[in-house]
């Protein structure tokens, strides 16, 4: 780079599977309502004003315009009748067992749902607006539904998922500017093509395997030769937070994740003590300042360092999370670390020019997660309707809401979510009914384009909407040449 100049660029990653409508306790729609009322409201308060960079996944902007309406209903009586009661209930064992300090604990945690609920309100049950009128934050986007991308099985099944994605970024937030968050970080070589035809300008990469952890590589952003810069993330930065081992988590004083009460509340530390909130606080401004310390270390020579971390581990995996993000805003002026958006900073630097090599975010860097024998039914499942709705758009137009309808039903299937679930052996057999149910309307989707009008429909038919799934389906993107 011609400019060596030291930059932070902090990146978070907001996604969440289209649960709301899918199911309850304990695997559903209660995701996207814990996920809400202990990261996305908390965040908003902490974010305003911030040089931050925040990719917002269509998916999960398709579920929180939801909440607008009748989904918001559905989470405030989550609050109400969820969450209030069984606080009590398990504060009032508590106390009975003899264990006042956890009870105290649980009815503490008691107020973070009722804030949750009245910041709800005041922001008149519009997250989507909230984020919106955040001062300095950089919004990205990614795939519709956060598909990846290298494993979809042609040149259309991408195109569908960048400009359905894309179209409704652009509707919801009043523009585009170009930053594009690759679903599980997953790259290979000749996707900047494609991202480039759609406007994309900025999207990250794991190149952890190619150059190893603290590389001076990871602080340099690359051009590639269709015109997007490819950022950098640090492995090094992240791995503090993303590790609840060895990072910063993991620390003893911390609110313990794993251990729950009857019903599933959390009122331990990871040292197995009654949980100090206090004491938790205090130790998440000193792991703020060594963050920003490290950042500063790393950067000594120059560079962009890109943190990239999923929103949703502050506030919800991560409890203390939020107010150690506050924590580092504010040190890294009192240490004078520059932070900055990713745009800010790709104005600053020159990027340098070097082959990136295939990889992902996610275990071992490779695609072994979402493309392995254990989720091989799964990752076959979504290619086949993925060609069958390629071959149904180029053959059939008619009727247009069934093959919307099949669209939609696609674009569920190819989230990477799923594969990770099984892979992960997370949420029981929530993943794989989730699959069979999108298949099974898929297949009468595109039973309905061939059956006679003449002739009774061999199957139910079906309506263009997967509850707010993809309202901005681009289905020209199926045909395009």
């Amino acid at each position: 780079m011609s400019a060596r100049r030291a930059t932070l660029a902090l990146l978070l990653h907001s996604h969440m599977p289209y649960v709301e409508g899918f199911g309850t306790w304990p695997f559903g729609e209660e995701w996207l309502w814990e996920a809400a009322a202990s990261v996305y409201l908390p965040l908003l308060e902490v974010l305003d004003g911030a040089p931050v960079t925040v990719g917002l996944t269509p998916v999960l902007c398709d579920q929180l315009e939801a909440m607008k309406d009748d989904a918001g209903e559905r989470y405030l009586r989550f609050l109400r009748e969820v969450r209030d009661p069984i606080h009590d209930e398990d504060a009032a064992g508590l106390e009975r067992a003899g264990e006042p300090e956890l009870a105290a604990a649980v009815r503490r945690s008691a107020g973070d749902y009722v804030r949750a609920g009245e910041a709800f309100q005041r922001r008149g049950r519009d997250l989507l607006a909230a984020f919106r009128s955040l001062e300095r934050v950089e919004l990205w986007t990614s795939a519709a539904t956060h598909a990846v991308l290298p494993l979809l099985a042609t040149d259309a099944g991408r195109r569908l998922q960048l400009a359905t994605g894309i179209a409704s970024h652009l509707r919801r937030f009043d523009g585009f500017d170009g930053g594009l968050w690759l679903p599980e970080c997953a790259y290979e070589p000749g996707l900047e093509r494609e991202l480039a035809d759609h406007g994309v300008r900025a999207f990250c990469v794991d190149q952890t395997n190619i150059h190893g952890r603290g590389a001076p590589e990871h602080l340099e952003p690359v051009a590639t030769e269709a015109g997007p810069v490819a950022v950098p993330i640090d492995w090094q930065a992240v791995e503090l937070v993303w590790n609840d081992v060895d990072g910063y988590p993991g620390d003893g004083a911390y609110r313990d994740y794993h251990r729950r009460t009857f019903h599933d509340l959390k009122p331990w530390d990871n040292a197995g003590r009654p949980y100090d909130r206090r004491a938790a606080l205090r130790l998440a401004a000193e792991h703020a300042r060594d963050f920003v310390a490290r950042a500063a270390e790393r950067l000594r020579d120059g560079g962009l360092l890109c943190c990239a971390l999923d929103t949703e581990l502050l506030g919800h995996w991560w409890y203390e999370g939020p107010a150690w993000l506050r924590g580092v805003l504010d040190e890294a002026e009192r240490q004078g670390v520059e932070l900055v958006t990713v745009a800010e900073a790709l104005e600053r630097l020159n990027p340098v020019v070097r082959p990136l090599a295939p990889s992902t975010w996610g275990a071992r860097k490779d695609l072994s997660t979402w493309d392995a024998p254990a989720v091989a039914e799964l990752v076959f499942a979504a290619r086949r309707a993925e060609h069958r709705t390629v071959a149904a758009a180029a053959g059939h137009g008619e009727p247009r809401a069934a093959l919307e309808r099949a669209a939609r039903e696609l674009l569920a299937l190819q989230a990477s979510d799923w594969s990770f679930m099984v892979a992960r052996e997370l949420a029981g057999d929530y993943p794989l009914r989730r699959v069979g149910d999108h298949l099974a309307s898929h297949d009468a989707a595109l039973a309905a384009l061939t059956d006679s009008p003449a002739v009774p429909p061999a199957r139910p038919s079906v309506g263009p909407a997967v509850r707010n799934l993809a309202p901005d389906l681009d289905l020209a993107a199926l045909t395009a040449p």
